[in-house]
């Protein structure tokens, strides 16, 4: 009878009332005190489950190759075997520890070179991006001021700037009809919304009714491993719902029918913002993998990517959707071309945008209108390079009529 934990013959053995198996009791004590429970089925076991097996106070005989010297030599033999064995193992085991370890180690040096060499790059694109906003304002609102830009001991000559009654330096780009007209506006509708703060538009639901609102549904549209919804957009006509994940992967939703209409993959990282544009009829996606991508839907409900725009240098936070218009917000360190020209207490942002269309894509000039300082209100209107000015006045004129 040999214990069922070591396989060797116990000297004070004890079996088990459940299973009927014979264990040493030290043995099993140690385990029940630790695990709680027989370590051959698994059952849950206790010390009043132990029955002592009484035995003959009798010398052991001994084994039967221990009676003569070759048996012992046997003995020993499988013993130093055993031994080589198992000491073999150990150092296969620390070949392998000793390679992870080293293998490791190159990860971490390559890993910390790799870190010093982006901080260095992001420390020159840092200088490089101060150095072009500095250098914007007098290459894109000036840029016939090179020319005229004659240069006296290091320092711009006096007699080619232009000078108004007053003595002061004419800012080129905006001429002073322009500038009274920003003025003007910017007072009235300073004082319309002053008027407006505070009160709270009749189109919210009120409070009780928020209070009632129950879920209704609940609907697992992505992946579980990379779970999180970036962004949501609804098209109410048609009652479908659009949203961007965590997965790299944006889903359009029907609602009524509670069936997923069309997933759109093709992004590399997680999708940021999700926007419908014209009626449906296209989906526009932006990501962390600095790219845009414009959907069309088809006849079966499907969207399939028509468009790619890959003029940004960092990752797409969000879509702005405007009838025909989608401009597209970036990181503006690393990617927003922008232009700020102080006119009095106004300013007026210049962004290159997009027009999508189904067969193309053209640069357009987005104008963000921030009318006051303490505004915080910001208009959108778009137009050629070409025609800015006529079309910001046009702009301006139809806020009067407001």
């Amino acid at each position: 009878m040999n214990c069922s934990i070591s396989g060797e013959v116990p000297e004070e053995p004890v079996v088990s009332k459940s299973s009927g198996l014979l264990f040493e009791k030290r043995l099993i004590e140690r385990h029940i005190s630790d695990y709680g429970k027989c370590p051959i089925t698994g059952e849950p076991l206790t010390m009043d489950d132990i029955v002592p097996v009484k035995t003959g106070k009798i010398v052991k005989p001994r084994p039967v190759q221990a009676a003569s010297i070759p048996g012992m030599l046997g003995m020993f033999q499988i013993e130093w075997d055993g031994l080589m064995l198992s000491n073999f193992a150990l150092e296969q085991q620390l070949h392998t520890a000793r390679q992870e370890l080293s293998h490791a180690l190159y990860q971490h040096d390559a890993a910390c070179r790799v870190i010093a060499r982006l901080k260095k790059e992001r420390d020159e694109a840092r200088a490089l991006l101060a150095q072009a906003e500095r250098q914007i304002p007098m290459s894109v609102v000036a840029p016939n001021a090179v020319t005229d830009a004659a240069l006296s001991n290091g320092k711009r000559a006096a007699d080619n700037d232009e000078l108004d009654p007053n003595g002061k330096r004419i800012r080129p780009g905006i001429s002073s009809s322009i500038i009274s007209e920003l003025t003007d506006c910017n007072t009235v509708l300073s004082q319309q919304r002053k008027k407006a703060t505070g009160k709270i538009p009749s189109t919210l639901a009120p409070v009780d009714a928020v209070e009632r609102y129950t879920q209704l549904t609940v609907n697992p549209l992505h992946r579980t491993n990379k779970p999180g919804i970036l962004s949501l957009d609804i098209l109410y006509s048609k009652d479908i719902i659009a949203t961007a994940g965590a997965d790299s992967n944006a889903v359009v939703f029907d609602r009524p029918s509670g069936q997923v209409v069309s997933t759109l993959s093709g992004h590399s990282k997680k999708v940021t913002s999700v926007k419908f544009a014209a009626e449906g009829e296209l989906v526009v996606t932006g990501s962390a993998d600095k790219t845009v991508r414009v959907w069309r839907g088809s006849e079966d409900g499907n969207y399939e990517c028509r468009h790619v725009l890959k003029d940004h240098t960092a990752e797409v936070v969000h879509l702005c959707a405007n009838y025909e218009f989608v401009s597209v917000m970036t990181c503006i360190r690393a990617s927003l071309r922008y232009l700020l020209l102080p006119v009095s207490n106004t300013m007026l942002w210049i962004r290159v945008i997009w027009f999508l269309s189904s067969k193309f894509a053209k640069p357009f000039y987005m104008f963000d209108l921030k009318l006051a300082e303490e505004d915080d209100e910001l208009r959108f209107f778009f137009c050629p390079l070409s025609q800015w000015q006529e079309m910001l006045r046009i702009y301006m004129l139809f806020l009067k009529m407001e």
